[in-house]
């Protein structure tokens, strides 16, 4: 694994593993080679990714930009990405961030608020290099405070514009109310936004971004293929809401959606892990410095950037479904975009290999997801 900035904690030297040396049935691409087993896939993209700006951006995108071909970049900036022009000077800062030899392509998004316009979203398209937009429920998460307050009163014209386009919608999939409890505010969202805005316009593509339950994962597949679709992230997979305090308060789980409960993280990984063409990678890694995480009022997010693939992988591993990685990981983001696949290829080597502490920087230290931890799969080049 490339690591960027001073890591506290080095990563231990590779182990062989003893595994016979003959082609694993059900994967054309697994392969065992004497000591070692390696899996060979397409260059995977990120769907969902925040790089953020200045100092930020310049720590973390060498991270995303190791592995993933391509990513679509949110724009919760201070101030948000809300127009053509902003996006634009957003990418071109992301492009003078990449590392020389670096081939990776940012693709942007527009942050969806009240006043944004249908001229908007027709200057988005023919921009070339806006390729969605991202309706963020006032106050719902991190620099959200301008987001939608009323999105069928005050957003329709832009949808139906949307629709026209096909630019597809990406939502943040929760309800504001503080009367509903936080563990619901999916599922709600889903019955009164989700569900009212697909019956009104069901031609308009919409990305339902890093679900956490068990009905988004039912509302996704009772969908047609090609209008709906969602992303997931490695700490879904993985965690559940119990991981938040084990042991003490855990502010680096802490991101919203916040994790849910066991049968939540157990039916999104059968979906994921079914093969079914729908979903696929998206890490929501977040970026925050360490102290804006431990502090009395931390920052939602998880940085998983730079672990993401080999924990990706480790649950395809798990569920027996290491023939259905690269569709999930390569093939049906673009799909869903109508993007081509990358033609790159990048290994995954089952060497263990440990996470760092942290990574630190001049401005301060942050902690990946899985922090200390030893992983099985390595991605490389």
């Amino acid at each position: 694994m490339v690591a960027f900035g001073t890591i506290k904690t080095p990563v231990l030297s590779f182990k062989v593993l003893k595994l016979p040396s003959s082609k694993i049935e059900g994967s054309r691409q697994l392969k065992c080679k004497a000591s070692k087993m390696e899996l060979t896939i397409t260059q995977p993209d990120d769907w969902h990714l925040h790089l953020r700006d200045g100092e930020l951006l310049q720590a973390v995108v060498p991270h995303s930009a190791s592995f993933f071909g391509r990513a679509i970049v949110m724009p919760n900036l201070k101030p948000p990405i809300t127009s053509t022009a902003a996006a634009v000077s957003y990418r071109e800062s992301i492009l003078k961030a990449l590392p020389a030899d670096s081939d990776f392509s940012p693709l942007m998004t527009l942050y969806l608020t009240d006043n944004t316009s249908p001229r908007e979203i027709k200057l988005a398209r023919e921009s070339g290099v806006v390729f969605a937009v991202k309706l963020y429920p006032a106050g719902a998460t991190t620099n959200s405070q301008d987001g939608v307050t009323d999105l069928f009163g005050k957003c329709l014209p832009v949808l139906e514009e949307m629709a026209e386009q096909n630019m597809p919608l990406l939502v943040h999939g929760e309800v504001t109310d503080p009367n509903i409890d936080v563990f619901d505010r999916e599922k709600v969202f889903i019955d009164t936004i989700l569900q009212p805005l697909i019956q009104r316009l069901p031609q308009l593509k919409v990305v339902m971004e890093h679900i956490t339950t068990m009905e988004a994962v039912r509302f996704v597949e009772s969908c047609s293929y090609g209008s709906v679709a969602a992303t997931v992230t490695p700490q879904h997979l993985l965690l559940n809401r119990n991981a938040i305090f084990q042991g003490g308060l855990q502010p680096h789980n802490y991101c919203l959606p916040v994790l849910k409960r066991e049968i939540h993280r157990q039916a999104i990984v059968s979906a994921v892990t079914s093969g079914n063409k729908k979903f696929f990678l998206g890490t929501d890694s977040a970026p925050h410095e360490k102290r804006s995480k431990e502090c009395p009022c931390g920052c939602a997010g998880i940085y998983n950037a730079p672990v993401a693939i080999s924990l990706y992988a480790k649950v395809f591993e798990e569920a027996g479904a290491l023939d259905k990685l690269e569709a999930f990981t390569s093939f049906n983001g673009p799909d869903f975009y109508g993007l081509p696949r990358n033609t790159s290829k990048i290994k995954l080597t089952r060497t263990p290999w440990k996470v760092p502490e942290s990574f630190s920087f001049s401005f301060g230290d942050i902690v990946p997801m899985s922090a200390g931890e030893t992983l099985e799969w390595q991605p490389s080049i």
